[in-house]
């Protein structure tokens, strides 16, 4: 079994990180056929998600995203690409949502 851990630090506040981690989710549950649940909190918000050979969960707070899975044996030997990938997409989405603030 192979983990992968992102964290990623942001300024966007709660509310607008969970836009991210929302869009996020439906990201990946339509590309990769994930299901995800979100688990809705005061100060952070948890998405979890799985599928055959991968099983995690992303945190997200007002401060930051975190991002944590389990590959199994099979995915394992993808987890270099994998890893860039999700830490790929998550970078991305987090500069669109800062650029909107900016604007703001």
């Amino acid at each position: 079994m192979a983990d992968i851990q992102i964290r990623r630090d942001h300024t966007l506040g709660l509310a607008r990180a969970r836009k991210v981690a929302w869009k996020w989710a439906e990201h990946v549950e339509q590309s990769y056929e994930m299901e995800c649940t979100v688990l809705e909190g005061e100060t952070s918000d948890t998405v979890q998600f799985k599928r055959s050979g991968v099983n995690g969960s992303m945190i997200v707070t007002a401060e930051h995203f975190e991002v944590r899975a389990k590959l199994g044996l099979l995915m394992g030997a993808f987890a270099g690409q994998i890893q860039a990938e999700v830490a790929r997409q998550l970078d991305e989405a987090l500069a669109k949502e800062q650029a909107k603030v900016k604007k703001a």
